[in-house]
């Protein structure tokens, strides 16, 4: 299979041509060190590291869910400190304004003129905490940062850092006073990622770091191991993996099952799926999967590394009917159950 796979010759990849073994081998060790210092500070939760480093690498966004205390901010903290970027936190209520994320502008009665102030929004890791108890109006503002990463203040476009990457987070069981967020805007989410409680052995080692100090209120921040300018080029040579076709075609074809489950799975599967993934699924299982290429240290993808992602990238991107919801149908089911009827080439 590995043959079928890795062919150097693609036209799609430009004039750059297939990642060269130096520079998979130069990429692998900057993920590495990013890894180890994520990993010095967040105990266990591999799967969101993953995710995290794969939205990175995609130039996309990432949206975390689970109760809180689960380290979420500090994972994303970590991440930033890793890369020497500027990190931001937003903690999102019902009375947070627009301006209040993207900036606003300012009147100076000593030089008798307005100026502009950038919001927390222009950082290039900004984390938006329970970003489902802002207002719609406020959720809205979002939408142009995090697709045409810029904003507009007082007609004026101000564009965002790069790299520039959203994560977001939502409580799934406190449901008063929030606004669930559209299924537009959600769909701006690149990977959608459900963090777990600890194991039990991970628990005991939070205790033992915040025994000694590596964890807690008074921890110090971690040294860089790495600069945007890496991060940079960690993305360009994603833009650089090569898909083969058989795999696009994969991903078309998974893509387009979730649109029709009643035809595939049968009536009982199918009436749990009111709307399936738009082609933004399509895009979103491409980028992450050439990103989750990098991460494994290839320079192709195989149909494993679509499978890894199926969770993260279409969870969000399903919209069950209030039959599964009554039925306590997860999106996950459905999923796995796509995958299993569609042939893997």
């Amino acid at each position: 299979m590995t043959e079928v796979f890795e062919s150097p010759t693609n036209p799609s990849l430009g004039s750059a041509g297939p990642l060269t073994p130096g520079e998979l081998e130069q990429a692998t060790a900057v993920l590495g060190r990013i890894s180890e210092a994520f990993s010095s500070r967040v105990v266990g939760q591999h799967r969101v590291r993953t995710a995290l480093l794969v939205t990175l690498l995609a130039e996309g966004h990432v949206l975390l869910e689970s109760v809180p205390g689960l380290a979420k901010t500090l994972a994303s903290s970590t991440l930033a400190q890793a890369v020497d970027a500027r990190f931001s936190r937003i903690q999102c209520t019902p009375d947070l304004l627009p301006s209040d994320i993207i900036g606003t502008q300012v009147y100076d009665p000593r030089r008798h003129e307005f100026e502009t102030q950038l919001g927390p929004v222009h950082a290039n890791f900004v984390l938006l905490d329970e970003i489902n108890r802002a207002s719609a109006k406020t959720q809205s503002a979002l939408l142009e940062a995090m697709q045409e990463r810029q904003t507009s203040i007082a007609g004026t476009i101000h564009p965002l850092p790069d790299p520039f990457m959203v994560l977001a987070t939502q409580n799934p069981i406190e449901e008063e006073g929030t606004y669930v967020l559209p299924h537009a805007q959600m769909d701006r989410f690149l990977l959608k990622e459900i963090v777990d409680y600890p194991g039990e052995d991970d628990e005991l080692m939070v205790l033992e770091r915040i025994g000694d100090g590596t964890l807690g209120a008074h921890m110090a921040d971690i040294s860089a191991v790495a600069t945007t300018a890496d991060v940079a080029r960690l993305q360009a040579q994603v833009g650089r993996v090569y898909v083969d076709p058989a795999i696009k075609r994969y991903i078309v074809a998974l893509i387009r099952a979730t649109r029709d489950v009643g035809r595939l799975l049968g009536p009982e599967l199918g009436s749990y799926v009111e709307i399936g993934a738009s082609p933004r699924g399509s895009i979103a299982f491409f980028q992450a999967a050439r990103a989750m290429a990098v991460v494994q240290g290839r320079h192709y993808v195989i149909p494993e590394d679509i499978r890894e992602l199926r969770h993260s990238v279409l969870r969000h991107r399903i919209h069950l009917s209030f039959e599964a919801l009554a039925d306590r149908v997860r999106p996950e089911t459905v999923i796995d159950a796509v995958f299993r009827a569609v042939p893997t080439p």
